[in-house]
C-alpha cells in the first residue's frame, strides 16, 4: 500500500488559505470520493450528542453546514469540540465560529486526544480518517473518549472504482493528494473495517457511497 507523509508534514500541506481548502476540498470531493455535500450533510447531521467531539474539523466549512443542516431541521442543539492538528484550518474554524458558544475549538492530534475517558456522547470524522498517519491509535483514542454506547460516524476514501475515466481520474488525484501530503492512503473496506473491529468498536451501520465507504461505530457497552 502506497503511503504518504508525517502528521508534521500533513499540517504543513494545510498551511494554505482556508477559502483554498474549501475549493480544492470541493473538486476532491466530487472526483475523488464521487459522492456529494447533501450525502455528507444526511450522514453526519443525525450523529451528534449532546457533547460532540468533531476530530479533524479543518476550517469548519461541513461542520458549519450540518450544524446548520439540524437547525433546518429542529434537531436540539449540541455542544461542539472541534479539534484539528493543522494551524491555518484551525484558525479558520475559530474565525468561522467565533459567535458560537456551543462549539469550542482545540488542537489536537487524534491519536493523542487531551480529554479525559469517557466524556463524549458521540464523535465525527469527515473526509479526513484516511489523512490520519496513526489511523489505529487514532481510533483507540477516539474509543477512549467516548462514553459506553457512544458512536463514531466516519467516511473512508476507498481505491477507485467503477467507471473507468472516473477511476482514472480519481487515481491521479489520490497520486497527488499523496505527494502533497493531503492524503496519507487510501482504504479498502476490509482493512479499516478490521482496523475498526481491533480497536474495539463494533460496526452499528454502513453503506458505500461512489469512493467512499461510510460507517458508523459504537463503543460497547
Amino acid at each position: 500500500m502506497t503511503t504518504g507523509k508525517t502528521r508534521d508534514e500533513i499540517a504543513e500541506a494545510y498551511s494554505s488559505e482556508p477559502w483554498w481548502y474549501d475549493l480544492r476540498g470541493f473538486f476532491i470531493l466530487t472526483f475523488a470520493y464521487n459522492s456529494t455535500i447533501g450525502t455528507q450533510m444526511r450522514f453526519f447531521g443525525p450523529n451528534f450528542g449532546p457533547d460532540h467531539l468533531e476530530v479533524a474539523c479543518g476550517t469548519g466549512t461541513l461542520l458549519e453546514m450540518v450544524l446548520n443542516w439540524r437547525r433546518r431541521r429542529k434537531l436540539p442543539p449540541v455542544k461542539v469540540t472541534g479539534i484539528d492538528y493543522a494551524p491555518s484550518m484551525l484558525a479558520g474554524a475559530r474565525h468561522r465560529f467565533r459567535n458560537n458558544p456551543l462549539v469550542e475549538l482545540q488542537h489536537a492530534d487524534a491519536a493523542q486526544l487531551p480529554f479525559a475517558d469517557n466524556r463524549f456522547d458521540t464523535a465525527n470524522i469527515a473526509n479526513s480518517i484516511h489523512c490520519f498517519p496513526t489511523v489505529d491509535g487514532a481510533l483507540r483514542d477516539i474509543l477512549r473518549v467516548l462514553k459506553p454506547g457512544g458512536t463514531l460516524a466516519a467516511n473512508v476514501l476507498l481505491y477507485p472504482s467503477g467507471f473507468a475515466p472516473l477511476r482514472w481520474a480519481a487515481q491521479k488525484i489520490n497520486d497527488w493528494g499523496i505527494r502533497k501530503g493531503i492524503l496519507y492512503s487510501p482504504f479498502h473496506i476490509e482493512e479499516l473495517r478490521a482496523k475498526m473491529l481491533a480497536a474495539g468498536w463494533e460496526i452499528a451501520s454502513e453503506f458505500t457511497s461512489g469512493n467512499t465507504w461510510n460507517v458508523v461505530v459504537r463503543k460497547p457497552l
